[in-house]
């Protein structure tokens, strides 16, 4: 588990993906590239009957920058950082804060990733993320996104139950226009709580107040 400070200033605990589980992802990923450029290939060399050979690599080179960096921009971008080897392997790409990633960050990513995988067979991405505690690729680190795995086991050992006294209040709470960031960190607060019987330091008190006050504001 890693820990990410939201822009609530609020600490939020998330799980790190590990490298095997990238490294499954970015497979899926490089085979539905790989079967897209073939497709392509196939579609110019039907082409090439009509058209000079500096036309077919012109369009070769654009269905190459589309496939490599458009095809991981554009689906990241759409589904909030997800390709379809991420969603396989149940990853997820977000910012540095927790936040969801941007289209910039995605783009980054994106153009990072043709030269450090594609151009090098992904030794620099290999290097970095080992190198990295947070196991960033230099995408991840020019980016400011981290990699965290949405699947896991879950923790089991705290539950947390609804005092008796406040049933009848809680039955009549309305949470659905509250977002999904405040109710993460509101949730990591309190499964912490117990670890620490109880807001007893200055900085559990204050990420408690940080809580309290994000969910309040809503």
């Amino acid at each position: 588990m890693s820990e990410v400070v939201t822009g609530d200033a609020v600490v939020v605990e998330v799980r790190v993906a590990q490298l095997p589980t990238r490294a499954v992802a970015l497979v899926i990923d490089m085979v539905v590239q790989v079967t897209l450029l073939v497709a392509a290939l196939v579609a110019v060399q039907a082409f090439a009957l009509v058209s000079d050979p500096a036309m077919i690599a012109a369009v070769m080179i654009v269905f190459m920058v589309l496939v490599m960096v458009g095809y991981p921009v554009i689906f990241e971008s759409v589904t909030r950082g997800r390709s379809l080897g991420k969603l396989a392997m149940g990853l997820r790409v977000v910012g540095d804060d927790g936040g969801p990633e941007r289209f910039r960050q995605a783009l980054f990513r994106g153009l990072a990733g043709m030269v450090e995988i594609w151009a090098f067979t992904g030794a620099p991405a290999l290097i970095s993320s080992l190198i990295s505690q947070r196991g960033k690729r230099l995408g991840d680190v020019f980016a400011g996104t981290i990699v965290i795995a949405e699947r896991g086991p879950r923790d089991q050992g705290h539950l947390i139950v609804m005092p008796p006294p406040l049933a009848s209040w809680a039955a009549r709470l309305e949470l659905s226009q509250l977002p999904e960031e405040a109710a993460t960190a509101a949730r990591q607060y309190l499964l912490r709580w117990p670890r620490t019987r109880g807001p007893t330091s200055s900085a559990s008190t204050s990420t408690s107040e940080g809580t309290s006050c994000s969910c309040a504001a809503r």
